[in-house]
């Protein structure tokens, strides 16, 4: 009763806090029906917040409790080891040529078939080629007008001696301008001379020439023996109604006959009707060939000259022009001929390479257009593929090293090839960059272009190698060994190891998915001791032993 009182008391004096205690009353009333409606949520919620608060309150420096590492205890052991590395790839020919057409025409002959094997240089096809025949002979034709002017025009600038004989007379001097036409010397050949007599025509129709005949000189009456070189076919009537004929005949000059001797002859005892004076086997006087200025005289007069010899040079602007416009020509006309039969060779079409036929597109009787696919031919004498060495590996490659080759599409046989080119270009994705290597497949019965073969390349071995497990090697380069091993001696006091045992610092060499070789650190007499779980990904060989990520139980 007296707290009733006291309560009520209490609320009529202040009516603002029995308001306030009014709403409070109803808020509960409402939390309480509310939890009673969904209690069967809320008591899960509950459950993990708590389970949150006690995570929030716990100590900062409270750890997981370790859990015991089981170690496998052996000894190092001697065994081979190799490190290599394998790629794949597509087998491709040595060689590959497709041979096509360079001309358009009607195919005459292709004589081979798919599969054929053929040498270099072997005839494929035959095309049509008569318009190009034809076009050939024309530029034939137009080559040798082109020379033939060219040459004249060349030795208009020079006077050449036209026979064999004596320079009789120079009629210019160097530097003298002469014209077109201009007598420049005289040419007479005088090793022989000639003498023309009548003698009977009835007689005279029974010589021939080559025959021989006695020369009897005026005056002197000397005898000289002389040759037949001419009888006229036909009479003539002379001085005294009697036939004659004309008798030439040639004398050899000792140097003494001139012109101005006159000679009788007798010919098989008939005589001639008169004498004649001689007369030079041959003069000529030679004219310019056209207007310049004597640049040179290559003779004396009186000296003795061969047919053709170049008596004296000419020189002149218009002579240099002509001559450079004849060469311009005669050049572009052995161009036309060189592409001629250049077009020509390209009718037979003949094996690039020595190879077989793969592929035949064209055959006789069709018609070509230029760039026609005609066959494709590869050069099957070794094989080569090609693989890409990733960045940090491509150091340990070298042209020539041997590479084991598998392909699985020939079972239970293995190839060797060879490393014929380790590439300078890098072909970079992905933040790594990787190298293209050519291996030579020389013996290839079985495989074909086209296969995908397996490539391994060993690029470091050992042989009888004292070797542990990868799993044994921690921390860059140290083995945990009992404290009883020999080696214990040299144990690294800045590594703490489990009870029992002591980590050497050792040096690696070749290792294998599987084991590692130790050149230097412990022996053979030693106990070692590793966790056979823990191999992972955090392990890998940077060339001086394995390296530690952190993330390992060690």
């Amino acid at each position: 009763m007296i707290w009733k009182k006291k309560n009520a008391a209490m609320q009529g004096n202040d009516p603002s806090a029995a308001a306030a205690n009014d709403k409070t009353a109803g808020k509960l009333a409402g939390a309480k029906a509310f939890a009673r409606k969904n209690w069967k949520w809320l008591v899960p919620a509950a459950v993990v917040v708590l389970a949150g608060g006690v995570f929030l309150l716990k100590p900062a420096n409270d750890k997981q409790a370790n859990v015991d590492t089981s170690y496998v205890e052996t000894a190092p052991e001697e065994r081979d080891v190799s490190n290599s590395l394998s790629g794949t790839g597509t087998l491709n020919p040595a060689n590959t040529y497709t041979v096509k057409s360079l001309v358009d025409g009607k195919v005459l002959t292709a004589d081979f078939e798919e599969g054929d094997t053929v040498e270099e240089g072997t005839i494929l096809y035959t095309i049509d080629s008569s318009d190009a025949s034809t076009n050939l002979e024309k530029a034939e034709i137009a080559l040798q007008q082109a020379q033939r002017s060219y040459d004249k025009t060349v030795d208009r600038q020079y006077v050449r001696a036209e026979v064999a004989g004596t320079v009789s007379s120079l009629k210019v001097a160097k530097g003298d301008e002469v014209t077109s036409g201009q007598e420049v010397a005289v040419i007479r050949d005088n090793s022989k001379m000639m003498l023309s007599l009548l003698f009977p025509a009835a007689d005279a129709a029974n010589f021939s020439v080559g025959q021989s005949a006695q020369v009897v000189l005026d005056g002197t009456f000397e005898t000289l023996d002389g040759t037949i070189t001419a009888v006229t076919g036909t009479d003539e009537l002379s001085t005294g109604n009697l036939l004659t004929r004309t008798v030439t005949i040639a004398v050899r000059n000792a140097g003494g006959l001139t012109t101005a001797q006159a000679a009788t002859a007798s010919i098989n005892g008939v005589s001639s009707i008169a004498s004649a004076t001689f007369a030079y086997q041959a003069e000529r006087t030679l004219t310019a060939p056209s207007s310049g200025t004597v640049s040179a005289i290559n003779v004396q007069e009186g000296s003795a000259v061969e047919k053709d010899a170049i008596l004296i040079e000419l020189a002149g602007d218009d002579l240099t022009e002509s001559v450079q416009s004849a060469s311009e020509t005669l050049r572009s006309a052995e161009i036309s001929m060189q592409n001629m039969q250049d077009t020509m060779a390209n009718y037979t079409i003949t094996a690039p390479i020595s190879g077989t036929v793969i592929e035949k597109d064209v055959k006789q009787g069709d018609a070509l257009t230029s760039g026609t696919s005609l066959c494709v031919l590869y050069d099957l004498s070794y094989l080569e593929m090609s693989i890409n060495v990733d960045e940090l590996e491509i150091g340990s490659l070298s042209v020539g090293q041997k590479v084991q080759i598998t392909a699985d599409a020939v079972a239970d046989k293995n190839y060797v090839g060879t490393v014929t080119r380790v590439s300078m270009k890098g072909n970079s994705s992905g933040g790594t960059t990787t190298y293209p290597v050519t291996i030579r497949i020389d013996s290839i019965d079985g495989l074909r272009p086209g296969m995908n073969a397996n490539a391994e390349i060993v690029v470091a071995e050992s042989t009888s190698a004292l070797c542990v497990p990868n799993a044994a090697i921690v921390r860059g380069g140290y083995v945990l060994v009992t404290k009883d091993s020999p080696s214990a001696a040299n144990a690294d006091p800045e590594m703490e190891a489990p009870d029992g045992y002591v980590y050497v610092d050792v040096k690696t060499g070749v290792s294998d998915d599987d084991y590692t070789e130790i050149l230097d650190g412990i022996t053979a007499e030693d106990t070692i001791a590793y966790d056979p779980n823990s191999v992972s990904d955090s392990y890998y060989d940077d060339g001086s032993g394995f390296y530690d990520d952190g993330s390992s139980s060690f």
